[in-house]
Order: C-alpha cells, then structure tokens, then sequence
C-alpha cells in the first residue's frame, strides 16, 4: 500500500512546498489556518534534519547494545548531576498536581476529564489516540474549544455535555519523535508527528491560555536521551519567539518511559530547565522498553507481563530515583497509572479492582510521589482520598529521599518469574483486540476490567516475540515455538469471534489485527514500534481502502489462517 494517500479533491491552502492529502472537512480550516501552517513549516524546516539524525542515534545505539554494551550514568554529564542547581518556580496551577487524568482529545472525553475533579487533565494525541486524520483534526478543534469554553457534545440520547467553570488544569501530549503525519508533506517530506501537533495546538492556544492565567502545558513521550530533551526546548524557545509568547511560558513534563532516560534524569531535566515542569513514571512503556533494549541479549527474558509489577526491584528503583532526582532540582515527580477500571454490575470484581487502585496511589504517595495518574474520571475521588490522606501540603518536594541509593545494575536488573500458558495466551487475545480497537479508531480500550493504551499492546506483542526468537519457555517445560505460538493464536483467535460475536466480528478490523500481530511477533525483523506498521493501515483507511485482500465470510477466515501458518519469519 502507498505510504501518502492522495485525495485528488482536497481542497486545504497550504504554503508553498507544502502539501496535505487527507479527506478535506471545511472546520478543519479553522485550524489549519496559512498563519498557522506557515509556523508548521518553519518547525519543520528547522527541526526535522535533527529530529532525524537523533533517531539515527537511537539506531547506532541499539547496535552496541546487542554487541554486549551495557549503558549507564553518562561520565560527560557528571557535572550536571553533581551540581547544585533547581528548575524555576512552577506557576500556580501546577503547584498542586496529585490526582492527573489521561485520556484521548474526542470531544465527550475532554468534557468528562476536565469536570473530573482531576487537578490535571491531560489530552494525549499519543498512546491512547488512534492517530487517523479525522481523530487528529478533531482532536485540535476540541481543544481550542475547550479553552475557549465553547466546548459542548450531546450524546444519541440528548443529553448534553458541558464544562463546569472549575476544570482541571489542561496538558497536551503528542506524538513521539519517532512517528511522523504522514498527510501532511513539506517539499516532499512527512512533517514529525510530535511537530504536528505540539505547533498546531501551541500556535492556536498559546496566547489564550496565558491571559487565562494558565499556560501551553505539555507531556513529552519516549525520550531516549538528553539531546532529545534539547530538541523540545530549542523548539519552545524558538516557538515563543515566533508567536510573541513570553520566554518560560511553555512548561513540559517528560514521560520517563525508557530504560535510556533513567540514566539521565538530571541531564533531562537540565536541558529543559527554564521550560521543565517535571518528570512522570510512564511504567507500561518502561517495561516496553527494558524488554525491547535488551530483546536480543541472552539472559534477559521477562517473565509473564502480571508478574512485572511495580514492587520488582528495577521498578521500585526506577520510580523512587525520579523522585530523588526531581525533588533534589525542584521539580514535582508524578506517578505512573493503574491499569484498573471500575467494573459495572460485578460488585466483587469492583472492589477487587480498587483495592488495587488504592495500594498502587498509597505507595507512591508514600515513596513521595507529588501526583498519580488515572484513566477513568470514576477513580479520580479514589486517588485524590488517599493523597489528601498522607499529602497535606500542595506536593511533596520537600521530601529530598536522601535515604535512597541507586545504582546502574538496580536499574538493569532482570524480573524474575514463570513464563505460563495463560500469560502467552492473554498477550495474544489482548493484544489482537488492542490493535482491532486502534484500527477503528479506539486508542484506549477498556479489555477485562483494564484500560490498555499502545503501550500494555506494545508489551503484548514484544513478550511474544521475544519468548518465540529467545527459545523461551513455559513454566510446564515446553518450549515457546512458532508450531505453539500458532496454535494457541488459532484457539484464542476462536475466543475473540465467540466473545464478540459473528457479525460484530466480521464488521471490525479483527482479520487486519490478527495479520498485523502475527506478522509482528513471527519476523525474524524486529519493528521498534507496531504503531509504525499500523498507521500505514489508518492511512488506508482514511483513504477509505481495505487493506484485506481475502474473500468474506469463513472462506475469508480460513484463507487468512492457512496465510498465517505459511508466513517464514522474516
């Protein structure tokens, strides 16, 4: 399938050199404005070729690593870490951050989030966004209205949705380095997804929010390194001096949600220090990313994905070292979410959910967290209960943990636990029904009483690959096959029709998820991130394609497990 779809009728005015082939939809214009677009160019003519080579980095860094590297503290940077040295006072509305709500930028989500009662609602275009045109677009257009109190949604029963005058204070996340809109072309050339949408919402918004006595706040994913923090804060200051926007006027919190960054907290926090509002533990990703720094070196096969908790010894020496370290610059360190969702119409399985809930907010807020994340507006009263309980003061900045002593092997260190039947096969069926939900434009998926996002999906598909490529396996002595990988995929593929439902099934994106999953744990190739192949099919989709070649109906279902059975890795 082509790379860039073509909309023969788009009908967007775009600077010269630039180009948008997407489904044209005239309240998009009220975004992408020429002012606008021409501040997208600039951002992009200026920062891509760097954006590139540091992605190049991370590529010549993994090389090292599977050639026996073992990464730690960086010696070039000692002196930032053994400096005494603090991040500027925060502004008001982020002196207080202990219960954050995440969750997709649809227009009833934002509405719900920002009267949670959540000190901070984050709208993310990342990890819990299917990252198609309209979502994207629409997303943009949502926020504006928000902040300008526009923001209204009545939902197929008439019931209407407004904003309280009290509303959580507002954060923006978007799209890692490593993605790119690929919709939109300047000479020829994708724009970076994370300058997408960071500059449209910056461009629109910025002005807006500071006369409100806020800011354009912002979450920062999957920073790998130092040079990458740089990056975000060259693009602040030149983007405040483009717009007229005070210098320090954006404040980004970086998502440590790598294994690199945890080695280089200090240097992170440094390089975004006058436009720093912090660090967060971004857990699921984390455990992504330990599995697939490593994924190639023996000795480092992870046990099922419910025994890597947040008590294992490399989490609870990842999570209390950003608390050391922001606390030591000023900073606040906020906490990772619970996957836990309230269960409706199973009382027992509620209360088993959050129970769960409340010791995950109860250990961070003990270890000094100053905040917590939640994804449902149904916890937020859960976690703010326990952190007004044990935090009396805005946050806990003041708790330094000089107790706490790290080292490198503490961070590196290998889970232990079984590899078992059940956890293969959940990682299947979950992550399946993960990807099916994304293609149709889902990002964050309610799947047994969970809250999944890319990134639990992204530990769903590496465990198996690594388990199949690393000769694994279970803990009944049999080892993890593509023969057995195969036929448990059959039988959970079974599960997944008879749960949802023959026409429910052939209605969705069930037979493009299985393809992609299969292809993604049997090659012997390994793809750093299944939203890179999975967006190539949001692009067909919005170009209205099916991506599906097989016949309909159970001919189409055998044909597609025949496929699968003939696929040699790589």
């Amino acid at each position: 399938m082509a790379a860039i779809i073509t909309h023969p009728d788009t009908r967007y005015t775009t600077p010269e050199g630039m180009a948008i082939r997407a489904p044209f939809h005239a309240p998009y214009t009220q975004i992408l404005t020429p002012e606008a677009l021409y501040f997208i160019r600039a951002l992009h003519l200026r920062f891509n070729p760097h954006r590139l080579k540091l992605m190049d980095e991370r590529k010549q860094v993994q090389v090292k690593i599977d050639a026996g590297w073992k990464p730690g503290f960086l010696v070039e940077t000692e002196i930032i870490r053994s400096s005494d040295w603090r991040i500027p006072a925060l502004p008001a509305d982020l002196a207080d951050r202990r219960v954050e709500i995440t969750g997709p930028v649809d227009r009833k989500m934002i509405i719900n989030a920002m009267n949670s009662g959540a000190n901070v609602f984050m709208a993310d275009f990342e990890d819990s966004n299917s990252p198609g045109w309209d979502n994207n677009m629409n997303g943009q257009v949502n926020l504006r209205d928000a902040i300008n109190k526009t923001i209204s949604f009545t939902n197929e029963a008439g019931k209407e949705y407004l904003l309280n005058e009290k509303t959580a204070t507002l954060f923006v996340r978007p799209r890692g380095w490593h993605l790119e809109e690929k919709h939109v072309e300047i000479n020829g050339e994708p724009i970076s997804a994370s300058l997408f949408d960071f500059g449209l919402y910056f461009f629109h918004n910025a002005k807006t929010l500071l006369k409100k006595g806020s800011g354009p706040y912002f979450y920062l994913p999957k920073i790998e390194s130092y040079k990458e923090a740089r990056l975000w804060d060259d693009i602040f200051v030149f983007s405040q001096n483009y717009c007229g926007v005070p210098y320090g006027s954006i404040k980004a919190t970086v998502l440590v949600e790598t294994i690199l960054a945890s080695l280089q907290l200090h240097e992170i926090l440094w390089e975004l220090k006058d436009h720093s509002a912090g660090l967060n533990c971004g857990r699921w990703d984390y455990i992504f990313s330990f599995i697939k720094k490593f994924r190639n070196i023996p000795g480092h096969i992870f046990p099922d994905r419910s025994e890597v908790t947040m008590t294992v010894p490399f989490m609870r020496a990842y999570t209390q070292l950003v608390i050391q370290t922001c606390h030591r610059r000023g900073a606040p360190a906020i906490g990772g979410m619970a996957a836990q969702i309230p269960v409706k119409n199973d009382d027992e399985a509620n209360r088993s959910a959050l129970e769960k809930v409340k010791a995950d907010k109860l250990r961070e807020v003990k270890d000094g967290h100053d905040g917590t994340w939640v994804a449902h507006p149904g916890l937020v009263l859960l976690a703010k209960e326990v952190f007004d309980e044990h935090m009396k003061t805005p946050n806990q900045i003041h708790v330094k943990r000089e107790d706490f002593h790290c080292t490198e092997e503490e961070l590196l260190a290998v889970p232990q636990g079984a590899i078992t039947e059940k956890g293969l096969r959940h990682n299947i069926n979950v992550g399946i029904l993960y990807l099916e939900s994304w293609l149709r434009g889902n990002g964050a998926a309610a799947i047994y009483n969970l809250m999944e996002d890319a990134a639990t999906a992204e530990i769903c598909r590496t465990q198996v690959w690594q388990w199949i490529h690393g000769h694994a396996q279970l803990d009944d002595g049999r080892e993890i096959t593509l023969s057995l990988y195969e036929d448990m995929r059959d039988d959970e593929i079974e599960n997944i029709r008879h749960a949802v439902g023959s026409k429910a099934y052939q209605d969705g994106f069930y037979v493009q998820a299985i393809c992609l999953f299969n292809k993604l744990v049997v090659q012997d190739k390994w793809e750093d991130f299944l939203t890179l192949s999975a967006y190539e099919l949001i692009l067909a989709n919005d170009d209205k394609k099916v991506c599906a070649t097989i016949d309909e109906g159970e001919t189409r279902e055998t044909s597609m497990l025949v496929s699968l059975d003939k696929e040699k890795a790589g």
